[in-house]
């Protein structure tokens, strides 16, 4: 036929038509190609014929028989009707009732041989016999294998208003035995061998209309070689885009970063506290990717309080040191603010300059843009203010993004295209799942700074109910006694009697009555940027006994006589959310305290999530969790815009598959970065990205 069938209307297969092409449109469905990666969610074992007389109710059963009655009956009840089918095999008889379908009579004669399929239930009046509801239906002929809703393995697929699954699975039918030998295999047959893969036709086929023989239990958790081929086929795409974007990136000229150590040895004597053994090694690594002549670009992940700030800084003064600037992009004013602080601080007798850049400085903006252009000053830190127009560097050498969950992947590359090539260093306290990173930031180098400062206590985590709040004040009152401040964190700003949720506002109010002695104040992200920092500054100052707020607190300023945290209706919250405002506490040398209360009713997944807080404080654990019971899709909350979506592979069903793809794709292009032995290949590669990125583009 000769069909390109990334191109192929949908529409022009046989039973779609204009109307039914719209439905499919909504399924994500355009192309014929689109149509054969349209997999089934589950399948039916509908190829065991049973006797009539050996039907079991309550069960899944097939039989075989002939139509000995075929009526539509007119219900009492709102004018329905019903048409109602009886067959006979001989050993006894079942009937097949269709409910507002009278239609169907015309499709069946007395003495018809058919196959039906369904839920074996009891005749509701009689108490006895057997019937089945809406059940799938087919006629015997002499093409066995023309069988597609019963005598096999049957494929249901997720559907839309308008249409049915019986009408999908006839299209996908029809699909297949028209377009199944246009299916060019890219795929290089060394890496099918290696892995043991079958082919693609082959794939394709059986994970929508599988042989007899295969175990269904296999094909409904995705474990069938020939879905794995098929996952395996996208996650191999996927990778191989990033090995491109990576070995481009290791490719271009950048800056050899030839520093004595001299700035970072003087910051490292000033430090109060030694290094951690991870500290060191990370430095290590990115002082080793900085020497080098091409651009950085590493992910440095650490939880909350690790100390990467220090790490930062060290290779901040690295930069500085060879005569270039830094910048260092965060996502609040508050974290900026903070940043800048703790730098200005640890660097301040150095003889370099720092300054902030945030959207609400707009008076010393001007200025600030001068000097930066000029080179007076040595480290920039800002919000996204510094990838806004007219900010100009003189010579940028390094780019650090804090935080990297909450900027978007073009928000990235902006900062990174202020500059000529300049190193990039990212960094989170989010700790992602190392499948999840493998997608995500599969084209940075990855280094994890696992061990916590000496002397650093873990936060004991404590699990209360509505009626346990006594207990709750009696603890807060003893921690203030001791000189120590306290967070108490509201999921909303206002009470509405949508949500019926405890309230930032009303708790500030019922806290200063239980402790008039205390002085408490709130914080929360309707007020004005500078309004915010007054408050936190009063807070770090020891101004604030109880710092009543909403999750702005999330990333924000380190506060270390912060000893204890109390999270209201903590069941409101997700995983990540609660481990990162954990983190606000423990930052000093006193044992820290976390209060989780939690208001019935609770869903069983925020009943694990409570569950794991309790248990654990290690980060990477947590976020293994978190990934589990949110699925990958909303683990970061804002798609990474950039990022193919996978619409087949699963990475924590798939996370082997995921590892052998990266290995296969990294390998393929240490051998032809080009693909230039495999034309098929790159054109299927630049077809999956979309052109979200310039692939195959070196400089």
């Amino acid at each position: 036929m000769g069909k390109n069938l990334s191109e192929f209307p949908v529409q022009y297969i046989k039973g779609v038509g204009p109307r039914r092409a719209k439905l499919l449109n909504t399924l994500g469905i355009k192309t014929a190609e689109e149509a054969l990666y349209y997999l089934p969610y589950r399948y039916e074992d509908r190829k065991n014929i049973k006797k009539i007389s050996a039907l079991g109710y309550g069960r899944l059963e097939t039989v075989i028989g002939k139509v000995v009655a075929a009526e539509v009956i007119k219900l009492p009840r709102r004018n329905m009707k019903l048409f109602e089918l009886t067959v006979s095999d001989g050993s006894g008889l079942v009937k097949g009732k269709w409910f507002n379908q009278p239609f169907l009579k015309k499709n069946f004669e007395v003495g018809q041989e058919v196959i039906l399929s369904g839920i074996v239930k009891r005749n509701p009046y009689w108490g006895i016999g057997f019937e089945f509801d809406n059940p799938e239906y087919e006629f015997v002929t002499d093409d066995a294998d023309a069988f597609i809703h019963t005598a096999r393995i049957v494929p249901i697929y997720r559907t839309t208003a308008g249409l049915s699954v019986r009408q999908l699975r006839t299209i996908m039918f029809n699909l297949i035995n028209t377009c199944i030998e246009e299916v060019s295999d890219n795929m290089p047959e060394e890496i099918l061998i290696r892995n043991n893969f079958p082919g693609l036709t082959e794939s394709i086929l059986n994970s929508h209309f599988p042989e007899s023989g295969t175990d269904i239990d296999s094909l409904n958790s995705g474990a069938s070689i020939y879905q794995k081929r098929l996952y395996f086929d996208e996650l191999f795409k996927f990778e191989l885009g990033l090995s491109v974007i990576k070995r481009g990136k290791e490719v271009e000229k950048g800056i050899a970063f030839s520093s004595d150590g001299v700035l970072v040895r003087k910051f490292l004597g000033a430090l109060e506290f030694k290094l951690t053994s991870a500290q060191q090694r990370v430095f290590e690594e990115i002082l080793h990717d900085m020497r080098r002549p091409h651009p950085m670009n590493r992910l440095l992940q650490g939880d909350v309080g690790c100390g990467k700030t220090v790490i930062a800084v060290m290779a901040m003064l690295t930069a500085a040191e060879c005569g270039y600037q830094s910048a260092l992009m965060a996502p609040t004013e508050i974290l900026a603010g903070q940043h800048y602080i703790n730098i200005h601080k640890m660097i301040e007798d150095m003889g370099l300059k720092v300054c902030l850049m945030t959207g609400s400085k707009k008076s010393e903006r001007e200025a600030l843009r001068c000097d930066i252009a000029s080179g007076k000053i040595n480290i920039i830190i800002g919000t996204h203010a510094l990838i806004q127009e007219g900010v100009e560097f003189k010579n940028l050498g390094l780019a650090i993004i804090d935080e990297q969950h909450r900027f978007g992947v073009m928000q990235r590359a902006l900062l990174r295209k202020k500059a000529v090539n300049p190193d990039v260093l990212v960094m989170t306290a989010t700790p992602i799942p190392r499948t999840l990173s493998m997608t995500l930031y599969g084209d940075l180098d990855y280094s994890v700074i696992d061990e916590l400062p000496p002397g650093r206590r873990p936060v004991i985590t404590r699990l209360f109910n509505a009626g346990q709040k006594e207990y709750i004040y009696r603890a807060i009152a003893e921690e203030t006694k001791k000189g120590r401040q306290v967070y108490v964190v509201y999921p909303v700003i206002d009470e509405t009697e949508k949500t019926n949720l405890k309230s930032a506002i009303i708790g500030k109010e019922v806290l200063e009555k239980i402790f008039p002695k205390l002085k408490v104040e709130l914080i929360h992200g309707r007020l004005k940027p500078q309004e915010r920092e007054n408050v936190m500054a009063s807070f770090k100052k020891g101004e604030i006994d109880l710092l009543v707020s909403t999750t702005v607190i999330e990333v924000g300023v380190d506060v270390p006589n912060a000893a204890m945290m109390l999270i209201v209706h903590a069941e409101r919250f997700g995983l990540s959310q609660l481990h990162q405002l954990r983190g606000r506490v423990g930052r000093g040398g006193s044992q820290s305290y976390c209060f989780l209360l939690m208001y019935e009713p609770v869903s069983e997944d925020a009943g694990r999530r409570l569950d794991i807080m309790v248990k654990t404080n290690d980060g990477f654990k947590i976020a293994e969790e978190d990934l589990s019971i949110r699925g990958p899709g909303e683990f970061f909350g804002t798609r990474q815009a950039g990022m193919p979506d996978l619409k087949l592979a699963n990475i924590i069903r798939d996370a082997r598959l995921l590892d052998t793809a990266r290995k296969e794709a990294f390998a393929l292009i240490d051998k032809d970065a080009e693909l230039n032995s495999f034309p098929e290949l790159k054109i299927g590669l630049e077809m999956f990205w979309k052109g979200k990125i310039e692939l195959f583009k070196t400089s």
